[in-house]
């Protein structure tokens, strides 16, 4: 996936954000509910988020493809612990944090994916997937599904 200095800052400042609004979400704003910080506590848990999510962004969008796993899956772990990663809703693959997940791993902890998996990985319909399969653009499993590594190159997985 080649892109320009300009495109790669934009994905970095849009996955910065989706990071850090999804963090402040599901752990910050219950974690202040139920701690009532001060204003000088909420201000520093706010500047270190923003350091973290810096970090976060630089091992995502950066060259080390283990470290960019490690650290999605970790992400993936805090932040969506209690959602089964079979059940990730659709819309989420769409967001700039499902779309760094989508071209670095796939569909986490999987090789074989239903079509409708796959189709939301891919943002297109399971007929677009379907056809995808019958030109031999995406590999099909004996189960009728497709190859997570098959979703991955399509996206242009950044191996």
């Amino acid at each position: 996936m080649s892109t320009t200095r300009t495109e790669h800052d934009v994905h970095a400042a849009a996955l910065a954000a989706d990071l850090a609004s999804t963090v402040r979400r599901r752990v910050l704003d219950p974690l202040e509910i139920l701690l009532a910080p001060s204003a000088a506590d909420a201000r520093r848990l706010d500047a270190r988020l923003n350091e973290a999510v810096d970090d976060w962004v630089a091992s995502l969008l950066g060259d080390n493809t283990a470290e960019a796993v490690a650290t999605a899956s970790r992400l993936l772990a805090a932040l969506f612990g209690d959602v089964d990663e079979q059940s990730m809703p659709r819309a989420w693959w769409a967001t700039p944090f499902g779309r760094v997940v989508a071209h670095r791993m796939g569909y986490p902890g999987r090789t074989e994916l239903t079509r409708a998996e796959a189709a939301a990985l891919l943002g297109i319909t399971r007929q677009g997937v379907h056809d995808l399969v019958g030109r031999g653009k995406l590999d099909r499993t004996t189960a009728g599904g497709v190859t997570n590594e098959s979703v991955r190159a399509r996206l242009g997985g950044l191996s």
